[in-house]
């Protein structure tokens, strides 16, 4: 089974090509790490209180207000009320230092990495011959090795990025919409590093133009990605489970050996300057 994994920033259109790759024709399980994130951290997980405890004395508005919450001041079945995300984005993205989106990040992903793996393995049992990891922040967060294939949407005008990011997200001003792009890597050197693991192992997606060029986009990537594994490969895989881990072990070698090649490259290009 292949594991693609799809990647790209804030507002390029990443959301769009996970539901084309859910919908016929490709009707790829999609395994959604933001939507697992906000499961992991609903108000009773240890996610959640981790988040309260680090964040709420300096973050007022960290919670929704009880006037706003399922169940009012103790929240939903007297659990807290839940997290107000644009509050905890505001704290973390704005001002915000490195230190804190660690602190966010080290308690949000094991638990999101536990669920993932549970879903793939599901995804496996089931025989499908590809499974999408809808992952933001793949190359960031370590995701890379596992993936035989990475998808990365992208698009070449850092402005358009910008206008759909704010057309999205109206409550944004513009400062915190470039503070919300900024804090991300720049999605057109994801587009080089995916790129770089060489042919059917790493292609992207353009998306600077309407819905129908994207569709036309997908055909000629999934086409690609397809001839790279095609689906008897994974039916094989799952009658003979050794091949399949043998496939996998490979697989992760050849992910690990593009990512250290990758950031070699970039220490040489940096010890020039």
């Amino acid at each position: 089974m292949l594991l693609l994994g799809l990647t790209g920033s804030i507002a390029t259109g990443k959301s769009t090509v996970s539901s084309l790759l859910n919908a016929p024709p490709y009707s790829l399980p999609v395994i959604d790490a933001d939507k697992i994130a906000r499961q992991v951290v609903e108000p009773g997980t240890a996610g959640y209180n981790a988040i309260v405890s680090h964040f709420l004395p300096s973050t007022p508005d960290l919670l929704v207000p009880a006037s706003m919450s399922p169940g009012g001041e103790n929240g939903p079945q007297g659990k807290g009320r839940p997290l107000n995300r644009p509050a905890l984005g505001r704290r973390v993205f704005g001002s915000g230092t490195e230190a804190d989106r660690k602190v966010l990040n080290s308690i949000v992903h094991p638990a999101v990495r536990k669920e993932m793996y549970k879903q793939m393995l599901y995804a496996y049992i089931r025989g499908n011959w590809a499974v999408v990891l809808d992952i933001p922040l793949l190359f960031e967060s370590g995701w890379e090795p596992l993936c035989g294939t990475i998808l990365v949407v992208a698009v070449k005008d850092a402005e358009v990025q910008m206008k759909r990011l704010r057309e999205r997200d109206e409550h944004l001003s513009e400062q915190e919409a470039r503070d919300r792009v900024a804090a991300q890597w720049d999605v057109r050197d994801k587009a080089k590093r995916a790129e770089a693991r060489g042919a059917k192992r790493g292609v992207v997606v353009w998306n600077d133009g309407d819905k129908e060029d994207l569709r036309r986009e997908m055909e000629r990537v999934m086409a690609v990605v397809k001839k790279g594994s095609p689906q008897w490969w994974a039916y094989l895989l799952l009658l003979c489970p050794p091949a399949a881990a043998l496939s996998g072990v490979w697989n992760y070698a050849m992910g690990w050996w593009a990512k250290r090649q990758w950031e070699e490259r970039q220490r040489q290009v940096k010890a020039k300057l």
